[in-house]
C-alpha cells in the first residue's frame, strides 16, 4: 500500500525537521517530495526470528 503522505528528499540539507506534504514537491523549497511510508516486510528477513523472541520475552 502506497502512503499519500511524502517527505521533502532534501530536508536534511534544506530544512531543520522533515517537511511533509500531499504534493509532488516541497512547498519551501521546491525539491521533489518521497514516500514517507517504511519499508515493505520482507518475508526472507534474517533477524526476524530473533525479533519475535525478544518480544516474546518481553511480553512475560
Amino acid at each position: 500500500m502506497k502512503s499519500d503522505i511524502r517527505v521533502c528528499s532534501a530536508w536534511r540539507d534544506a530544512h531543520e525537521r522533515p517537511v511533509y506534504t500531499l504534493s509532488d514537491t516541497c512547498p519551501d523549497c521546491g525539491a521533489d517530495a518521497v514516500n514517507s511510508a517504511p519499508a515493505p516486510f520482507n518475508p526472507e528477513d534474517p533477524y526476524g526470528e530473533y525479533r519475535r523472541a525478544l518480544k516474546r520475552r518481553v511480553r512475560e
